[in-house]
């Protein structure tokens, strides 16, 4: 219960300290409340999920969400020829937030496939475009290598980092407010707060690195694409992770630290 309360807490001091920032900000009411629900059932996902613990039934798994990266681009929406999100219901979700941090722990849990993993993920991530989610999978990969010191993880990294800049070329779309580039804007009215919200999005960061029960692999691919969305979101108009409104990440990260705990195998 202890590593189960650890994963919480690396999510949720993130989005409870973006729920503040919101308020702070004069946010609608209901992005506070989306995100708090949010929170509330990735929470929850962490604790009661079962364990998947047949490496067959996590490949097939893999490949679902693998192939939900590239749902938007037959279903759409559509803006300026960029596809990137999951119309569900009345909601529309960020694909590569929501899918890919559940992806990057069942390629760290599978050495044979796993950089095949992440250049599948990395295809989607180009034909979108979404240089967010390409900058996720080249920093997956640079912590699985950190791990494991699988020579194969370094082209993956060096291809995901030229995708991602083509990408970013080709796919920035306004920012949203409340939503993107927070840290930056943040900074230019109340450095102070900027500075905090980056402190505890740091001790996410650190939590998910070193703190959560999980293997090393597991641990330092996910960390490794938290950092790739934040620094996405810090470079150009893409969504800040977990701090700013929108439930995908939240709901992705805690579909992820579920799997990331529950087994000890792969």
């Amino acid at each position: 219960m202890r590593g189960r309360g650890i994963s919480i807490l690396s999510l949720a001091l993130p989005v409870l300290a973006g729920i503040a920032y919101l308020a702070l900000t004069g946010a609608p009411q209901s992005y506070a409340l989306m995100n708090a629900l949010a929170v509330l059932l990735a929470s929850a996902a962490v604790l009661f999920l079962p364990g998947i613990e047949s490496e067959q039934a996590r490949r097939v798994l893999v490949v679902a969400l693998i192939t939900g990266l590239f749902v938007p681009l037959a279903s759409g929406p559509y803006v300026n020829g960029i596809a990137r999100w999951l119309p569900l219901g009345g909601f529309i979700l960020h694909s590569g937030a929501l899918l890919f941090p559940a992806i990057t722990v069942l390629a760290a849990r599978d050495e044979d496939y796993a950089p095949p993993i992440l250049l599948a993920a990395l295809l989607a991530a180009s034909l979108q475009p979404d240089a967010a989610l390409g900058l996720a999978v080249m920093l997956a990969a640079v912590g699985l290598y950190n791990a494991t010191r699988d020579w194969r993880l370094v082209p993956v990294a060096g291809i995901a980092f030229f995708a991602s800049m083509v990408a970013g070329l080709r796919g920035e779309l306004p920012a949203q407010p409340h939503v993107e580039r927070i840290l930056v804007h943040l900074a230019m009215t109340m450095p102070l707060a900027a500075f905090a919200l980056a402190l505890v999005l740091l001790a996410s960061f650190f939590m998910m690195a070193h703190a959560i029960a999980a293997p090393k692999p597991v641990r330092h691919a996910l960390a490794g694409s938290l950092f790739g969305f934040s620094l996405a979101a810090l470079v150009s108009n893409y969504p800040s992770v977990l701090i700013g409104y929108g439930a995908a990440p939240i709901l992705g990260y805690g579909l992820a630290l579920a799997l990331a705990r529950q087994t000890s195998s792969g």
